[in-house]
């Protein structure tokens, strides 16, 4: 500082701070030598307090307000001083402004997942991220741990520190709550709440900060996570009991297994997804169609049957209808034998040509093969 600087220190007399940093924390008043006249004034705005320390001793401490530096007014710098009553000469100190306003332009968030029990979910890796704010609550307290001599505390200093405290107790937090990690979007703001209760708590007592404010804007999952549950969450539309809404769960399935083939360039894919879809949703939904009967499946359907007339089943083919001089061409030409499946209109089902007297009866009219010459 030159001999100008010099004479300016001597001739004012205003110590005052108009911070136009928005991020400063802390600010000394700058004097040549920390000489400041006795009977200057001295003004404390709003959201501020000017701490004075006198030779690494914080003395006194003046709130918002404007005041004469005078003896009366300097109770503990003027026993340190050893000043008698009425003792007007310039003296040594050094003026700390702190900001007591809320600085809300602080953002957290979690570096690496952290690990919590989910009571739905079991264990979990999540992620999250938001704002929160600060406030000195003790100016002497924060001189005392923080700011030491530095002549402007700005908040990137401590930012960090904060940052870490919250992230230690978040997973805490979190996990007292009880609160399903699916459902935790509705309970933010209380859970806000706690972390800033718990933070203002213990910073208090150990840095002099405050946290007023404490803002959770996002929870996330692992993305395998997340997927997982979106699925559940489709399953759980299409499939809500009904038989129809099997069939929409089945048709779900399905498309989701064409789609995943289309994008992996495979075919067995589809045919495998669409399978698990059918296997999945019978164990979701059982089917209300009792199983096939172990005996031979009936023919497709066809045309009703004419009067009196017999059907025959070889080899899983129906042929007929046949009268009985049909039947009995059958029987002559080998394709009506004993065993030979026989059905028409009144029966219960197919049963063997031998079992039913009216078809038996051609069986045995069946000439026997020529003697040999």
């Amino acid at each position: 500082m030159g001999l100008l600087d010099k004479i300016k220190g001597e001739l004012v007399d205003i110590v005052e701070w108009l911070d136009d940093t928005r991020d400063t924390i802390v600010w000394r008043f700058p004097r040549y030598e920390n000489e400041i006249k006795m009977g200057a004034r001295l003004v404390v705005r709003e959201s501020q307090t000017a701490v004075f320390v006198n030779e690494g001793t914080i003395a006194d401490v003046f709130e918002p307000g404007t005041y004469t530096l005078e003896t009366q007014n300097l109770p503990v710098l003027s026993t340190l001083k050893g000043w008698k009553h009425g003792f007007h000469s310039p003296f040594k100190a050094e003026v700390y402004f702190v900001s007591t306003r809320q600085f809300t332009d602080l953002k957290w968030g979690t570096k690496n997942p952290v690990m919590m029990r989910d009571p739905e979910l079991g264990m979990v890796r999540v992620r999250a991220f938001g704002a929160f704010s600060a406030k000195v609550s003790d100016p002497r307290l924060l001189l005392r741990e923080l700011v030491g001599t530095d002549p402007q505390f700005r908040t990137d200093e401590v930012h960090e520190y904060l940052r870490q405290n919250v992230v230690s107790h978040f997973a805490s937090v979190l996990s007292s709550s009880g609160i399903p990690v699916i459902e935790v979007a509705a309970h933010h703001g209380d859970l806000g709440d706690q972390l800033a209760a718990r933070l203002t708590e213990e910073l208090s007592t150990d840095l002099g900060i405050a946290v007023p404010k404490f803002v959770i804007e996002n929870i996330s999952l692992p993305p395998e996570v997340e997927e997982a549950l979106d699925k559940r969450t489709s399953m759980g539309i299409v499939s809500s009991g009904t038989v129809g809404s099997m069939a929409a769960f089945q048709q779900f399935q399905a498309g989701a297994a064409m789609e995943a083939a289309a994008d992996g360039g495979g075919g067995a894919g589809a045919v495998i997804g669409m399978g698990l879809g059918q296997a999945v949703g019978n164990a979701i939904v059982p089917p209300t169609q009792p199983a096939a009967p172990s005996a031979p499946a009936p023919a497709p359907a066809g045309p009703p049957p004419l009067p009196g007339g017999w059907f025959l089943g070889n080899g899983g083919a129906q042929t007929g209808p046949f009268d009985d001089a049909a039947l009995a061409a059958q029987a002559a030409a080998g394709t009506l034998t004993a065993s030979t499946l026989i059905w028409r209109a009144g029966m219960a089902g197919w049963e063997p040509a031998s079992s039913v007297p009216d078809v038996a009866k051609h069986l045995g009219a069946t000439p026997p093969p020529l003697p040999q010459a």
